[in-house]
């Protein structure tokens, strides 16, 4: 369908063919705004009453120190008067000790000074004093973040940096969940991110997305925001962050403004370029090194001069070797071939008596001859 426009008349070309005029199209505007205004305030309604719902107590609910204006009425039941009984008293038999007077059921304030030291059940009081049911549950509420960099799984709550360009996530510990089961509305935690030079984010950005982190609402614990900050970003620049989250349901921080219950433990994160760990150790080891190369190369090479260059050892060695071995071998022939030595040197002394056995041994040799002719 084709729609051409003259001088304020809409006219669409089909086979019914008709036109809108400006007074018509008016109308139509103001009817389509009445819709959506009606629309926007039935939305309005159904958040409404879960808002609200932040500040009603029933029966048996928690509600946490610091908290005020308070609508503990539902948990009441007409009763005007509460009261604590200690751990293993017993409430059928006892009395209780404190009480405390409901002076006004729809503006309740948990003050610390008071119920602090007096935490759990406390009890509907009947005109007699007597324990008429559960009115609510009196806890200390406690809040504690962990910061991680999910680029490479480090609990940088402990670890103290983060590569710029890492992403980072938070996960929130607390009981201030309690809120979400037992009111239908979760408690609304903020994540405060203060930049190098004091600014404090209201929101962070990876991948393009923003993402809000003041009134986060918590209805798990532990929850999980997961990677919800590039810390390579222009707008996070290098240096320490200090990092905190705090809970101010129903004034419970302005109240009660205590680290580890309404405000977590602030956390010092360096945003940097470089391992901050082998920045800090290159000082110290580069002497150690020096030094032991040093040392080192003084006890290898001093040795090795002495060997070599003096000659002490290898001409001993072929003296020692060579003088004894010449020696013995000396010795050895002489013993091998002298023996009969003393047989053949003896008869130099007296030449005479040879020559007289030689005589003696032919004249008795010539007698036997001639004596057997």
């Amino acid at each position: 369908m084709e729609m051409r426009t003259f001088s304020g008349t809409l006219l669409f070309d089909s086979p019914a063919r008709f036109y809108m005029s400006k007074a018509e199209w008016m109308i139509m505007m103001k009817r389509n705004t009445r819709i959506c205004l009606i629309v926007l305030l039935g939305i309005f309604l159904l958040v409404f009453p879960a808002m609200a719902a932040l500040n009603t107590i029933s029966q048996g609910n928690t509600v946490f120190l610091g908290e005020e204006g308070l609508d503990i009425s539902g948990a009441m039941n007409a009763d005007t008067q509460i009261g604590w009984w200690a751990s293993g008293a017993s409430v059928a038999t006892s009395a209780p000790y404190p009480t405390y007077v409901i002076s006004n059921a729809k503006n309740f304030y948990a003050d610390p000074s008071l119920f602090g030291s007096y935490q759990g059940a406390w009890y509907r009081l009947d005109a007699l004093g007597k324990a008429d049911g559960t009115a609510f549950v009196i806890a200390d509420p406690n809040l504690n973040l962990r910061v991680e960099d999910t680029s490479v799984s480090v609990d940088v709550t402990q670890n103290k940096w983060v590569y710029r360009g890492d992403e980072v996530g938070f996960r929130i510990e607390t009981n201030l969940n309690a809120i979400a089961s037992q009111r239908n509305t979760p408690a609304l935690i903020t994540i405060k991110v203060q930049s190098p030079d004091g600014g404090v984010y209201s929101a962070l950005v990876d991948k393009g997305v923003t993402t809000p982190i003041e009134n986060i609402p918590v209805s798990t614990s532990p929850y999980d925001t997961n990677s919800i900050w590039d810390t390579g970003g222009s707008s996070y620049p290098s240096g320490t962050y200090t990092i905190w989250a705090e809970c101010n349901v129903n004034n419970m921080k302005n109240n009660y403004e205590t680290t580890g219950k309404t405000v977590s433990t602030k956390i010092s994160m360096l945003n940097t370029e470089f391992n901050p760990l082998i920045g800090v150790n290159v000082p110290t080891t580069n002497p150690t090194t020096q030094v032991a190369s040093t040392h080192t190369t003084v006890i290898t090479t001093t040795p090795t001069p002495k060997i070599t260059t003096i000659p002490k050892t290898s001409p001993t060695t072929v003296v020692i070797t060579a003088t004894p071995t010449a020696v013995a071998t000396s010795i050895m022939e002489t013993s091998a071939t002298t023996p009969p030595a003393p047989v053949a040197t003896t008869p130099k002394k007296s030449p005479g008596f040879g020559i007289l056995v030689t005589v003696v041994s032919v004249a008795l040799i010539a007698a036997l001859a001639l004596k057997k002719h």
